[in-house]
């Protein structure tokens, strides 16, 4: 029996970074196909694992909890696997960096699609996506990172933030190719790590399981038919 079940679509997106962090602690999981998730989802909140509205949702089987929003599993995962720093403050900008992460993705699918990109809105916006690459720059200058070597928020082993990160950037700019020059121009030292900790053997494995199911697919739907347009992928 695997040790988790995660309910999430058949897509990257955000159920990647809990998929990288099971995988990274070389932790076992299922995943619930989409009609699964459906009946969940439209069920009684009394008969849901977690009351949600939407996945990803994680179910820990040996200690018998289920969580729901990407966060919320990432910070409970970062606890229970020991990817978390010691220190309080590097603790919170752990958890920083992964509601940062939850943020960029918000705002490239235009929060879930509410409205889908045109040529003008996509050129706008370019801007704003290069100043978040940059404050992973930042955050990584101020704690010592460099272009080959370290972790974005110091430390001896990656930890949550440095999976997060990686996971975000590298599965972007793998699906929406024109956006890796946008990062290697804003932020080429968090371009660096995310290629680092990418190519760490569990990670390496993840990437290229989720890439055999998913083939190009980064988030799905009209959005990311409206993103490709834009783009020109």
């Amino acid at each position: 029996m695997a040790d988790y079940t995660l309910y999430y679509w058949p897509v990257p997106f955000r159920g990647e970074f809990v998929r990288a962090l099971l995988a990274f602690a070389g932790k076992t999981w299922d995943e619930p196909d989409a009609d699964a998730i459906s009946d969940l989802m439209s069920g009684a909140t009394a008969r849901q694992p977690v009351p949600f509205t939407g996945p990803p949702v994680l179910v820990d089987r040996s200690r018998d909890v289920a969580l729901a929003q990407m966060p919320a599993i990432v910070l409970y995962l970062g606890e229970t696997l020991r990817l978390l720093p010691r220190s309080s403050a590097l603790r919170a900008m752990s958890l920083k960096v992964v509601n940062d992460a939850n943020d960029v993705i918000d705002e490239l699918t235009l929060d879930g699609g509410r409205q889908m990109w045109t040529e003008k809105s996509w050129q706008d916006f370019i801007p704003r996506l290069q100043h978040w690459m940059g404050l992973w720059e930042d955050t990584g200058r101020r704690h010592g990172l460099k272009a080959n070597k370290g972790f974005l928020l110091g430390g001896r082993k990656p930890g949550i933030a440095d999976i997060v990160t990686a996971t975000l950037w590298s599965t972007m700019t793998d699906r929406l190719p024109p956006i890796a020059p946008l990062l290697e121009e804003a932020a080429p030292h968090t371009a660096a790590l995310a290629r680092r900790v990418s190519a760490l053997p569990a990670l390496a494995a993840q990437f290229a399981d989720s890439k055999a199911r998913f083939g190009e697919t980064y988030c799905g739907g009209q959005i990311e038919a409206s993103l490709r347009k834009v783009l020109k992928t």
